[in-house]
């Protein structure tokens, strides 16, 4: 059984792309039951920086049907993507999932969002009955060590958060939040983030739009704003000097002629947009304009590496943790791959032990010397118990006969007496 790990990131593949390959939360499991059904049991972790499938499989040609699929799937040519796809196998996929996890691959270094993510793509996984043992054990290590980094590292003191700079862009271009007015589009986990850290500067005015008025009007009580409906966004997206919007909207929900339409309503005075959706949730088109600045998730990651300095020593113990699990998982897999050539050697061997028991009730039924009987079962145990060896050191090559020699050798020292 091989593990696999097959994905883009925000290393290798823009947010244009990442956008188009991404999976919204409703379009989890219905893809895990094509994909299973298709031909593996994959867990899916979809997020505004990756798309990765993680499988266990026999099937050599796994990564060409996973990037076959996502074409499929998703309707983008494979010549489109497939440049900027990772394949990772065995132990190179473990590692990549260990890393994920403890936040050393995230835009945002030791960030914690991630490992609630992962974890909700391998509790999506097991809902659709999409987890194997294999991957199962994956996981389930993957978790500790993220613990265990988090634990024993300052990888987290260290973070910078996706919401602490979008905090610090605004400061460039706003000398003072306190004075401008700072709208949230969506009420989710990275909203929820950056609705903390901006409040935390106190501005003029904190407001959240949201499609669910219940979470919206929730998550504006717990950060000191106030809640709008989805619906009243067009009408008074003028009123606001900083827009952050993070939604798992399929489609972009503020278009270019909106946004033009608020800039000539607040006279061109400059407008901050801040979307960390993928895909977007602002039409591409609005940064054209002169009087608003608009930023991705792409775009935050310079602010992000700032300060990475800082962080090299946690990060280099952090990463030995991680390899030393790594190998101890490996060396799991291994000692798994042999169980079933174990179970079908205890198998072959009850047989023999049966069939040449069944002689001997039958020599002794029929009156035969008992030590005669026990001669000729310890007898016909031994020929058959060497057989297959003494069969493999005859028929085999000059420097496969050393090999199996030594191993022999080894094996039958720890019969005898002193291995007993």
């Amino acid at each position: 059984m091989n593990l696999l790990s097959i994905g883009i990131n925000h290393h290798t593949a823009p947010v244009a792309l990442r956008e188009r390959l991404a999976f919204p939360l409703e379009q989890i499991r219905p893809a895990l039951q094509t994909l299973k059904a298709a031909w593996l049991r994959p867990a899916i972790l979809s997020t505004c920086n990756r798309t990765e499938i993680y499988c266990a499989t026999d099937d050599r040609a796994a990564p060409e049907h996973a990037i076959a699929w996502l074409s499929a799937y998703h309707g983008i040519a494979v010549d489109e993507f497939v440049p900027h796809v990772y394949t990772l196998p065995q132990s190179e996929a473990v590692r990549h999932a260990m890393r994920v996890a403890s936040g050393l691959d995230s835009m945002a270094l030791g960030e914690t969002q991630i490992l609630g993510q992962m974890k909700n793509a391998v509790r999506a996984a097991s809902e659709a009955g999409a987890m194997g043992t294999y991957l199962n054990q994956m996981f389930q290590r993957t978790f500790s060590v993220a613990k265990e980094v988090r634990d024993q590292t300052e990888i987290g003191a260290h973070s910078v958060s996706m919401a602490a700079a979008a905090v610090r862009l605004a400061q460039r271009i706003f000398d003072e939040i306190s004075s401008q007015r700072v709208l949230f589009i969506g009420a989710g986990e990275m909203i929820g983030l950056c609705a903390t850290h901006f409040a935390a500067r106190t501005p003029r005015e904190l407001v959240i739009a949201n499609r669910t008025p219940e979470r919206g009007s929730s998550l504006a009580k717990r950060v000191g704003g106030q809640a709008i409906a989805l619906v009243d966004l067009p009408g008074r997206l003028h009123e606001f000097d900083i827009v952050v919007s993070c939604t798992a909207s399929a489609l972009p929900l503020i278009g270019l002629g909106a946004v033009e339409r608020a800039i000539k309503a607040r006279k061109h005075r400059p407008m901050l947009m801040l979307d960390l959706a993928v895909p977007r949730d602002i039409e591409q088109e609005v940064e054209q304009l002169g009087d608003v600045y608009l930023y991705t998730v792409d775009d935050l990651a310079e602010i992000v590496r700032e300060g990475a300095a800082t962080r090299q020593a946690a990060v280099a113990q952090a990463e030995a943790i991680i390899e030393t699990r790594v190998q101890g998982f490996m060396r799991w897999l291994e000692q798994r791959s042999v169980v079933p050539v174990i179970r079908h050697m205890h198998t072959q061997a009850d047989t023999l032990r049966r069939v040449e028991l069944e002689r001997a009730q039958k020599m002794l039924a029929r009156g035969d010397d008992p030590a005669v009987v026990l001669e000729a079962l310890s007898q016909a145990l031994t020929n058959k118990f060497i057989h297959g060896p003494t069969n493999a050191l005859t028929h085999a090559l000059a420097d496969e006969r050393d090999k199996l020699v030594d191993l022999f050798s080894g094996f039958y020292h720890h019969l005898g007496p002193s291995g007993r």
